[in-house]
């Protein structure tokens, strides 16, 4: 399920939170459902468990994950992070990003065509489901 790079640059607890960022975002790690243990994570991936304990406090102050105490760590309902700080980070990134495309030659349409692509396998946010 996790695949680290040990010979990155990249500091292994932050490999380890885009990858459970990536996981919960596109809905492979579903809302409230528990994360492995810090101890069986560090065993499958062979790694200390400080760095897991470390990724895990880093996803839970970001608003990705919450504990209970005795029961372990799970995901947050995407309902339920309500960060605006990141958001207007996001935005921020995201007009920087934007412009850049535009600049480089791409055009409106294949911008949206790109979100299109993009927003069906991405989980939370707002509802796909046209029941609802």
């Amino acid at each position: 399920m996790l695949e680290l790079d040990l010979r990155s640059r990249k500091p292994i607890y932050e490999q380890l939170v885009e990858k459970l960022k990536e996981l919960i975002i596109n809905e492979v790690l579903k809302a409230d459902e528990q994360l492995p243990s810090v101890r069986s994570l560090a065993s499958d991936l062979t790694i200390n468990p400080n760095t897991i304990q470390k990724a895990y406090r880093e996803l839970e102050s970001q608003g990705y994950i919450y504990s209970v105490k005795g029961r372990g760590s799970f995901v947050t309902p995407s309902e339920e992070v309500q960060d605006s700080e990141k958001l207007k980070k996001v935005k921020k990134d995201l007009r920087k990003m934007i412009s850049e495309a535009l600049y480089l030659g791409m055009s409106v349409d294949e911008l949206i065509c790109l979100i299109k692509e993009i927003e069906p396998a991405v989980g939370g946010g707002i509802s796909n489901d046209k029941n609802e």
